[in-house]
Formats: structure tokens, sequence, C-alpha cells
């Protein structure tokens, strides 16, 4: 019996960190709702006494207000973690459901228990676990593969655009006839993601055939936490810039993706990759300035506008390219990291929802608003079809190619807007959709000439006697 208690200690120890953490972040939340609204405001929500202030700083109020939300869930798990490490919990302790999660988060699959976490990425490949290859394409099929990425990524967030700026600009009408607006976007991050999650997750468990995962679940919220908060800097710089100027800023990001390749990956990009990301840029800098109005395109640019702007771009090549890392160092499937990247982000905005109060706020909302529910879900489903198409095209081409992609996506929605309501676009606009159109097949011809050299390459290498 002595034995048994023993063997208990530190799972309780763990789930005594829990509790202590997220009571501890609930004082200083009460304590944050007392300091802005009052102590007689404590029925208000935190969500709404930070919609209350002065729009000068609340950008600021709502970034430290969310990160302390994401607090729930990084505080518990550092403690955790560090735990686990001094008394080598996950090799002394008895086999339970607590013991196999925190080894599925921070080991990953039991082969690679015997190899320090923080140094996985550094295997070499004789360390690594086989990892079944597929077979080369031949030219025709990495078209088709290319095209039905193209396709699926448009298709999907065209869509998914449409029906986001529907949700967070219509009036909706409630049963009484009234009407109001929906405000919170990270809900909306929440649903999109949670079923992305669900979506992934059954796949997963319905196909017996999928390939073993093996990487550590901690590894996954690194992308996800990013991939939270450069869609939040996003919504947030539309308040402090105009249109034209973010989309220019999304359309440029190839440039710091390819950066921050070298900066993690240590990625080696030739001489034409560079050109063409330059071309692209230049082009869409035509095609933005010969294709929207002259009194819109003049909206004022602060520098809080740039800062946003430039974290949104930050953020966004940190997932690309630490999901491009996870695929070759682990050889999951894009189901498996799109299961695992939105497992941490529905975590990451329910906890930081339900501190702040706007969990059920939108609940509320979506009761009292039918419409908004049925917006919602196909809004939902659009994102997890995108998510789709990205974690295989980044897993088949790179995270350079999906942002291509994603940049003629941006000149795909200004262009259908133009079609649809009628607004002109000069000589300069198109010739900066030629000059995008033009380094695109540059570097589709360069990539094929380059992988055709090396293939005659290796064939007139002299074989070895034997």
């Amino acid at each position: 019996m002595q034995v048994y208690k023993m063997t208990r200690v530190p799972e309780l120890i763990i789930c005594s960190f829990i509790v202590i953490s997220l009571l501890v972040i609930h004082f200083f939340s009460d304590l944050l709702r007392a300091s802005l609204g009052g102590f007689y405001a404590h029925d208000v929500t935190l969500s709404q006494l930070v919609e209350a202030q002065s729009s000068e700083y609340a950008w600021l109020l709502k970034l430290l207000v969310n990160c302390f939300g994401y607090s729930c869930v990084f505080v518990p798990g550092y403690l955790i973690y560090k735990y686990v490490q001094r008394t080598n919990y996950l090799e002394r302790g008895q086999k339970s459901f607590l013991h196999t999660a925190i080894n599925m988060c921070i080991t990953g699959n039991s082969s690679y228990d015997t190899v320090d976490p923080n140094h996985m990425t550094l295997l070499t490949e004789k360390e690594r676990p086989n990892v079944s290859v597929a077979p080369k394409r031949t030219s025709s099929q990495e078209a088709f593969q290319l095209l039905w990425c193209f396709g699926g990524l448009m298709v999907s967030y065209l869509t998914w655009g449409v029906l986001q700026e529907k949700i967070m600009t219509q009036n909706y009408q409630n049963f009484a006839g009234e009407s109001s607006k929906f405000k919170d976007s990270q809900f909306l991050v929440f649903s999109n993601r949670f079923l992305a999650f669900l979506v992934a997750l059954a796949y997963l468990q319905w196909s017996p055939s999928a390939t073993r995962h093996r990487a550590p679940l901690y590894k996954y919220s690194y992308a996800s936490f990013s991939n939270i908060m450069s869609a939040w800097f996003q919504y947030e710089a539309l308040k402090f810039v105009s249109f034209p100027t973010q989309v220019l800023a999304k359309s440029c990001k190839i440039i710091p993706v390819m950066l921050m390749g070298k900066i993690m990956s240590k990625t080696k990009y030739e001489n034409y990759e560079y050109v063409t990301a330059l071309l692209i840029s230049l082009g869409m800098i035509f095609f933005m300035g010969g294709s929207s109005d002259s009194g819109k395109a003049s909206g004022v640019t602060t520098l809080t506008g740039i800062f946003l702007l430039s974290m949104y771009m930050v953020f966004d090549s940190f997932t690309a390219n630490w999901q491009g890392s996870l695929f070759k160092s682990y050889g999951m499937t894009s189901l498996q990291m799109m299961c695992g990247v939105n497992l941490f982000s529905s975590i990451f905005t329910g906890a930081s929802l339900s501190m702040q109060g706007g969990f059920m706020d939108s609940l509320a909302f979506a009761t009292e608003h039918p419409k908004f529910v049925f917006d919602m879900i196909i809004l939902s489903i659009c994102s997890a079809v995108g998510q789709l198409f990205i974690y295989h095209t980044i897993d088949v081409f790179g995270p350079v190619v999906f942002t291509i992609i994603m940049t003629l996506r941006q000149a795909a929605a200004i262009m259908l807007s133009c079609f649809i309501y009628q607004h002109s676009i000069s000589i300069l606009g198109i010739f900066g959709v030629l000059i995008v159109f033009v380094a695109i097949f540059l570097r589709v011809y360069c990539n094929q000439r380059l992988r055709l050299a090396r293939k005659r390459a290796e064939a007139n290498k002299p074989k070895m006697a034997v």
C-alpha cells in the first residue's frame, strides 16, 4: 500500500502545478478586471472592458491580455516539463494515462525515449527512424500535384475570405429583429481550428494505414502559437493601415520566408530564387499601385500599423519554415501536422477566451443569431479544407512554393473584386500582373533546368570498381 502511494506522488505534484497555475492566473485576471473597470464592474467580462478602452493603446492591451490567456497553457506546461526533466518521471513513473500523455508531449514515440528531446531535430540520417520515402514523381505528375494544390488553396481561401469579411462587417438579426455585429475574431480562430482538429483526428483514427507518429507533441505548439499570433496581428493591422497596404505587405512576405529559412534551417537558395522573389514583390507593388483607388490607397500608415504588419510577417514566416523543418525531421504526414497544430491552437484560443469571458459572449451571440452559426460553420469548413491543402503543399513543395501560391491568391482576390465591383485597373496594374506570372514561370523553368542538370551530373559520375 505504501508503494502505491509513493508512485502516485509525482502525479499529484503534476496535477498541483496545473491547479495552482490556474488559480494564480485567475487571481491576476480578476485584478486586471478591477484595474480596468473598477470593483463595481465584476459582472463585466474582461474582453468587454478591453474593447471599451481607447483605440490608441487598445491593441497593445489586447495583445497583453491574449498572451496572458495563453499563459494558462504555457505556465503549467513549462513547470511540468522542468519537473519531469529533474525527477526522471518518465523513466520511474508507473504506466498510467497521465504518464502516457506526458510521454507523448515531451518525447513522442517510445523509440525516442533515450534521446534528448531538445536535440531531436539534429539527428543524422542514420540515427533517424526509417521513414518510407515516396516514389519520385514524373514531370506530369508533379505538374498535376502543383495544379491541385493551387486550385484547392484558391477555392477554399477565396471563399473563406468572402465569408470572413461578411461575418466581421455585416449586421446579424436576432429573434427579436434587433441587429448587431460580431466582434470577437479570436472565437472565429477557435472554431476554425477546433473543426480542423476534429477532421484531422477523425481521419487519422479511421485510417489504420496512417504513418506512425514520432514527433513530440510540444513541438507543434511553436507553429500553433506563431499561427495564432500572425492571424491576430493581421486583423489588428487593418485598424491602422489601409487594405492595399496590408495586401502589399502580405504579397511581399516571400522574402522574409526565405530569410527565415536561411536563419532557421540554413537553407541554401539559388540565385534565380532570389531574383524571382524580388520580381514577384515588385510586380505586386505595381499591381497594387495601379489597381487601387487613389483616395483609398492614400490611407494613413502609422508606425503602429507598420509594426503590426512586420510582426505578422515574422510570425507567418516562422510558421511555414518550422512546419517544413518538422516534415524533414520526423517524416510525418500533412494530416498529423494538421492535427497537432490545431490541437494546440484550440487549447490556446479556448483558454484565452475562457479567461477573458469572450467564449461565453460569443456562444451567447451564436444562440441568438442562427444565420451567424450557419456562416461560421461554412467558414470553419473552408478553413479546415484550406489547411489540408496548406500542409500538403508545404509537405510536397516546401514553404516558398506555398507562399508563392498564397501571393497569387491575394492577386486573384483583388482581381475578382475588381471584376465584381467594376474597379478599374491601370496599365501599371496590368504590367504588375504580367511581372508576377513571368516570375512564376521563370522560377518553374529554372527549377526544371537545375533538376535536369543534377540528374545528368549523377548519371555521368564514374562508377567505382567493385
